[in-house]
């Protein structure tokens, strides 16, 4: 009776410890080479924006749940590398929270700050530092240089994969990356730009008739959002499906910030890798 006691009391300590603080993910994917690796184990902590609150039994295929948070007790920075789910569920025009798929890439531009791309290299206005992985960026910039045909360029469309912005990996932006309370101005550029965000905040079908802008029935001239937002990319910059694609990625989203691997076995070999044991993620 005791040892089914002490077997119960663990569990429901492990169990508040992983919703609350710290939750493990494997890694299947070589998007965040060389900082995390395929078959790497990682840690994740939930203290930098709190751990997020809501009902699991209601996280059905493509639901919609309210989510809260517990205090944060610290913030993301630029660079931090953070878990968190898909933004996307089936459709690409619709935003929706996909529960069932979770993705680790880095933080390359936080809430408020003015994201671009130029020659292949990330670019943060008002901001000296590196951003992501430069090494993986200047190898892109020089694929690129090396594409003769305008074809050649076709894989490397980027959001919002649209005709009147045509932006590419290689060269993107300026992108304002909305801060919670922040308005816009709602002309067609911008409206093609925050349309997923703003029909995901709203519930409602965002129009451009003209230079005139619709949300649902009414005329709207600004909108001022609800979350904040960040922009994601992955190390492996040729192949990483990240932020450069999809978009923004919603606060809400996002389960912690991944801080160090605490196992790691190779995918094919399946032999421990003990030199990456313990190895903090930066």
């Amino acid at each position: 009776m005791n040892y089914v006691f002490f077997i119960t009391i663990c569990y429901f300590f492990f169990l508040v410890l992983e919703v609350t603080s710290l939750a493990p993910f494997r890694i299947p994917t070589d998007s965040m080479m060389p900082a995390i690796q395929p078959g790497d184990h990682i840690c994740v902590e939930k203290w930098s924006l709190g751990a997020r609150i809501f009902k699991i039994w209601k996280c059905r295929r493509g639901t919609e749940v309210d989510i809260h948070r517990l205090p944060a007790l610290g913030n993301l920075k630029r660079n931090d590398v953070i878990v968190f789910n898909f933004p996307y569920y089936e459709r690409w025009d619709s935003m929706c929270i996909d529960w069932k798929r979770y993705y680790v890439k880095r933080c390359v531009a936080l809430p408020g700050d003015t994201f671009s791309i130029r020659d292949g290299m990330y670019r943060v206005n008002g901001y000296d530092g590196t951003l992501g992985n430069v090494e993986a960026q200047e190898d892109l910039y020089h694929l690129l240089r090396r594409c003769r045909k305008p074809s050649d360029f076709v894989s490397f469309r980027a959001y919002p994969l649209n005709d009147t912005i045509p932006w590419t990996i290689k060269d993107f932006g300026p992108f304002y990356i909305p801060k919670k309370g922040t308005a816009i101005t709602m002309n067609p550029h911008n409206a093609i730009l925050y349309r997923n965000v703003i029909e995901w905040e709203q519930k409602k079908s965002l129009y451009i008739k003209g230079d005139s802008i619709l949300l649902g029935d009414s005329l709207i001239t600004d909108y001022r959002f609800k979350e904040n937002y960040y922009f994601t990319a992955g190390d492996h910059v040729m192949n990483s499906q990240d932020s450069r694609y999809w978009g923004l990625l919603p606060e809400p989203f996002i389960v912690g910030r991944a801080i160090y691997i605490w196992k790691s076995v190779h995918p094919v070999t399946e032999k421990v890798r003990w030199d990456r044991i313990m190895k903090r993620i930066e």
